[in-house]
């Protein structure tokens, strides 16, 4: 086998290998070769080439995502990492485990103004997990220190001796630093950064290991809810009247089903999940802002709850954030292993554990129902709103809503759905969606970069076909998503395009002047058709609904491209249409 002859480079293949590190997402580089060299001759390593980094650390996240282990990153010197850095943020937000894997110049080059060279030291210090800073290698006569830094050695003979004792110290810190980053990534679930510094010559090969670092494995600790803590929590439980489940982004069957029809069974709990919750109950609330949209003041007071329950990741929903901001619980329990947002300025409890684990050991031990008219008030709101809901659809013209409408009842069953941020994400809110659709939104940070090369990350990890609906500034924004050669034939993007930023129309402020179109909406009149035929995907388009039903029919057959439907919407009349819908569903 071909190996790098710079043993760091060894020594992070390895340790990558033992630690079951599998998909190696590559964009080329020159500092970056010693790495390349070694994944790619080993045929353990799944490597993928991807030129844009942006584009290639959130295809690492859909992958991870899908997998729930890390993925490595491989880039070269300088800049390529920053683009790295949305992606970063966002798997640092949503709990996704990434391992950034820079390379880097030696220190001594690096501010003198060499090319290709930045700061890199603790680079994306505010959104990770770990940094590790490895140590250049000595490995040559040029790095032996001299006489005249070492005026005790008196021969040669001392020099070695004290040469090949500073490497094995540099070996040992190394590997421990790799090791601790990877191991935190695991563990933690989220980013780390290993900069690796290279000196020259950096494509000399070997055909055999000059290192055997140590893979030091890591014991996740048994997390365990306090007896004294569960039995105050239950009792506190038991004798609320309104309690609240809300359920952030969470991935799909991660909590057995039976203690949602426990919860189901108590008239005195209502649970609110979102598109992302992945979790799907009759009895529950899944379009909290059809429900609390039309609201009054008065409503809204009657829906505050005692106890607040939460778990999953970031809530989409501005309004119930709105609302429990201003009408807060007596209490906010948040369940997270690892983190609890004060996302409603009332946090009083955070619950160290899964949410599988807590409701094995609290279910349970809930006797009995408190009796109570909350879930049945709201279960009756719920029932006149969807039926004002579909009455609203029927009459409404061809838009964006309409389309949503459209496209989320055709979606085919038991496949993948990635829905892109801004408007498509709260359009798709509104609706009751499948339940036997996986649904994922990069909510983390909320941003419109990478929705594409994320479920295009997630369509190469998981074998169920995998559909991607966004928007069109999202979309451009993120078009070198297709360039990538590793895109299944079974990838679908449904692209809505009302020719800019229609989600800034619903927001409060001046509009339709050249000023709000310029720099808020950002009025265009692209196309994805020539980026379909350049990157070989297969195009359709259409402007009415009769025409999208026809063409959905069709669209998810079996084919040998993946294919990209473009839904050209009216863009004038979008916004009327969503804001009308919270005073038609009153």
């Amino acid at each position: 086998m071909i190996y790098p002859k710079i043993p760091l480079a060894q020594t992070v293949i390895q340790l990558c290998k033992a630690k079951h590190i599998k998909h190696i997402i590559i964009s080329p580089g020159s500092r970056s070769a010693p790495l390349t060299i070694g994944f790619t001759n080993d045929d353990f390593f799944k490597c993928y080439s991807i030129v844009d980094e942006r584009c290639a650390a959130f295809f690492a996240m859909g992958i991870a995502q899908q997998l729930k282990v890390p993925t490595a990153l491989v880039c070269t010197s300088g800049s390529a990492l920053l683009n790295y850095y949305p992606a970063v943020a966002e798997a640092f937000y949503s709990d996704i485990p990434l391992v950034v894997l820079s390379a880097d110049r030696p220190k001594h080059l690096v501010g003198i103004g060499d090319g290709q060279t930045i700061n890199q030291k603790n680079v994306y210090d505010n959104h990770i997990l770990y940094s590790a800073n490895l140590k250049l290698d000595i490995t040559d006569e040029k790095n032996i220190p001299s006489y005249d830094e070492l005026p005790i050695m008196k021969n040669l003979e001392n020099k070695l001796e004290r040469f090949l004792g500073l490497q094995e110290d540099i070996q040992s810190y190394n590997e421990q630093e790799i090791n601790k980053a990877i191991n935190i990534s695991k563990l933690k679930k989220g980013p780390a950064h290993i900069n690796i510094p290279f000196d020259e010559p950096l494509y000399e090969t070997v055909d055999t290991l000059t290192v055997a670092p140590k893979n030091i494995e890591f014991t996740p600790s048994e997390n365990s809810i306090d007896t004294f803590d569960l039995k105050t929590r239950i009792k506190d439980w038991s004798t609320a009247s309104k309690k609240m489940i809300l359920v952030g982004v969470h991935q799909p069957n991660e909590i057995n089903n039976q203690y949602f029809e426990e919860l189901a069974k108590d008239d005195s709990v209502i649970v609110l999940t979102e598109t992302t919750s992945n979790i799907h109950h009759e009895s529950f609330f899944p379009s909290i802002d059809q429900l609390i949209g039309p609201l009054s003041e008065i409503e809204q007071q009657q829906l505050q709850p005692d106890i607040l329950l939460t778990f999953g990741g970031l809530v989409v929903s501005k309004k119930i954030k709105a609302l429990l901001r201003k009408f807060k619980p007596k209490a906010h329990w948040h369940i997270d292993e690892n983190k609890a947002n004060d996302t409603f300025f009332c946090l009083t409890h955070h619950i160290k554990v899964t949410p599988q684990l807590f409701f094995k050991s609290f279910i349970p031990k809930i006797t009995r129902y408190k009796k109570s008219s909350y879930k049945p008030l709201w279960l009756k709101v719920k029932s006149h709103r969807l039926t004002k809901h579909k009455t609203y659809i029927q009459d409404i013209p061809f838009s964006d809503f309409k389309a949503f409408d459209t496209i989320l009842k055709l979606i085919p069953n038991n496949t993948i759905l990635q829905v892109g941020n801004s408007s498509a994400i709260r359009y798709t809110q509104l609706f009751s969606i499948n339940k036997t659709l996986e649904v994922f939104c990069n909510r983390g940070t909320s941003g419109i970069d990478g929705s594409t090369s994320t479920a295009i990350g997630c369509a190469v990890a998981n074998t169920k076909a995998t559909t991607c609906i966004t928007g069109d500034l999202s979309f451009f924004y993120d078009s070198n998503a297709l360039w990538n050669t590793y895109i299944p034939n079974t990838f679908r993007i449904i692209l809505i395009n009302n020719e800019g930023g229609g989600i800034f129309r619903i927001l409060p402020g001046h509009k339709n002047t050249d000023n709000f179109n310029t720099y808020f909406e950002t009025r265009h009149h692209l196309n994805a058709k020539h980026l379909c035929q350049m990157f070989n995907f297969e195009y359709v388009t259409v402007a009415d609904n009769d025409t999208l039903k026809n063409e959905l029919s069709s669209f998810f057959k079996p084919s040998k491209t993946p294919k990209l439907l473009e839904v050209f919407t009216p863009q004038d009349i979008n916004d009327e249409i969503l804001l009308d819908y919270f005073n038609a569903v009153k």
